[in-house]
């Protein structure tokens, strides 16, 4: 677990006049300025608080791979293009189906037919049409395989791979709580080191939650004979909280 986080201890006290409004300015160098105008804003924290915030990260191997598979065409008219096209991607798709994968998890993610135009600009040398699929594939240690059949068999180019997880609630919800664990024990060096003791929480923020996969796998050209190799690695899941203590 690798985390980041900046504890101070701030008193707070909200006062109003009949013609000044009393603000509290906290700034700490990790996490954004938090302005409480007594004024306008009610704000949770009555008394001294100590703010905390904290990250946590937790690795998975990813259980789903999302494949970006595209046939292109290229005629003297548009229409021929089209045509071309449209007996390229359907040979593709068979061959993807007999993979097998289901319905559900194949989809079209963009389609476009337009003109070639010479070197100059000056004119129209043909049409070039291209349609890109999305193949959610479930088995992630056999997705060299799947990539040697769509583009070997079933003519794919411009091929993309990425990894993922199909619920990344589980490892999020670990992570969260790894995290607000983490402030807690940064809030609680803070408090003896002040010779305070440490309250109840008064609010906890989830600032932030995001997979980090690996880079895509892009392949320009179809692949050789050989089988793809393509480790699948591992995930990180990263979450960071903000936690606000009371002071007892």
């Amino acid at each position: 677990m690798r985390s980041t986080l900046h504890s101070f201890v701030v008193p707070i006290s909200v006062a109003v006049t009949c013609a000044v409004a009393v603000t509290a300015v906290v700034i700490a160098s990790s996490r954004p300025a938090l302005l409480v105008n007594a004024a306008t804003t009610a704000s949770p924290m009555t008394g001294p608080a100590i703010l905390t915030s904290g990250d946590a990260i937790v690795s998975r191997k990813p259980d789903l791979a999302t494949i970006g598979v595209g046939v292109e065409s290229q005629q003297p008219t548009a229409s021929g293009a089209q045509s071309d096209l449209a007996a390229k991607a359907g040979k593709l798709i068979a061959r993807i189906k007999a993979l097998p994968v289901a319905d559900k998890d194949l989809g079209t993610t963009g389609y476009w037919i337009g003109p070639v135009y010479s070197p100059n600009g000056q004119g129209i040398t043909g049409y070039r049409a291209v349609e890109q699929l999305q193949i959610k594939w479930h088995n992630v240690d056999s997705v060299g395989k799947a990539l040697d059949a769509v583009v070997q068999e079933g003519g794919a180019s411009n091929i993309s791979v990425g990894f993922g997880l199909a619920d990344p609630k589980a490892a999020q919800a670990e992570a969260r709580s790894l995290a607000i664990a983490d402030a807690r024990s940064r809030a609680q060096a803070m408090a003896s080191a002040a010779g305070v003791k440490l309250g109840q929480v008064i609010q906890v923020s989830d600032l932030s939650s995001s997979t980090r996969p690996p880079m895509p796998l892009n392949f320009a050209r179809a692949a050789d004979a050989a089988s793809t190799q393509v480790p699948v690695g591992e995930l990180d899941v990263q979450v960071t909280v903000e936690v606000d203590f009371a002071i007892a």
